[in-house]
């Protein structure tokens, strides 16, 4: 388990067990980890504003505070494993860690009786790959989606079109996702202009630490010809 998923599965740990504590020690085991290590992600997730506190004594450990728990959902075993199967495409692109959360949290506020059936009705679900089908893209590093999130200045190695080997500081700006994979969209620092980034390009990757300025992503910076559709995301309020 990369950093970023345990940091989330921290949370969720804590939100299942809300009001109760939970230790150091016992989140170390459950992690396969260092109680330092549990200490540092704890920081770090006060740090991001997580409502998380200490409880002292013996029986204390880290708590959640209540008021960030969610309740109950009504969603059927039917839509549950509708979300699952979507969320299942995911694998290999820049949501599949956030995915697998989203379900986890999902499955977790379902009440015992509907997650059961669900779970059920998930192992009655397969989903076939054909020997014809195209392979799969190449997996999008987490630390790439977690700097676009919020807002970091990435250090790449990335092979050019010549085969080159060049090293790129990049200010991220959005995904594109085509029929070679998912691309990157950053504004290089090398070349003073937007450009695309394949993951199956990237030979290493860094997150620098360091804020990236909000760029607006418009089309004509991504290369696109005009005879092609682009569709963007949108969330219903």
């Amino acid at each position: 388990m990369n950093r970023t998923d345990r940091l989330y599965a921290i949370v969720e740990e804590l939100r299942v067990v809300a009001p109760r504590p939970r230790s150091a020690r016992w989140l170390a085991d459950r992690f396969e980890v260092s109680s330092r290590t549990i200490e540092r992600d704890v920081g770090a997730l006060q740090q991001a504003g997580v409502p998380l506190y200490a409880e002292p004594g013996r029986t204390g450990g880290y708590v959640l505070d209540r008021k960030a728990t969610l309740p109950p959902l009504n969603i059927s075993p039917g839509e549950a494993v509708a979300m699952a199967v979507a969320l299942s495409r995911l694998e290999g692109t820049p949501f599949a860690s956030p995915a697998r959360v989203a379900l986890h949290k999902l499955l977790a506020v379902m009440p015992p009786a509907d997650a059961a059936r669900a779970g059920d009705l998930a192992g009655r679900v397969h989903l076939v790959k054909r020997p014809d089908d195209p392979p799969p893209p190449a997996p999008v590093p987490s630390v790439v989606g977690d700097a676009l999130v919020a807002g970091r200045v990435l250090d790449l190695g990335y092979i050019d079109r010549n085969g080159e080997v060049t090293r790129r500081l990049v200010e991220p700006m959005g995904w594109l996702s085509g029929r070679m994979g998912w691309y990157l969209v950053a504004w290089c620092r090398m070349r003073d202009a937007a450009r695309m980034f394949r993951m199956d390009r990237l030979t290493d990757v860094r997150d620098t630490g360091e804020p990236a300025p909000l760029r607006e992503l418009r089309r004509d910076q991504m290369d696109i010809p005009d005879d092609i559709e682009v569709h963007a995301l949108a969330f219903a309020a």
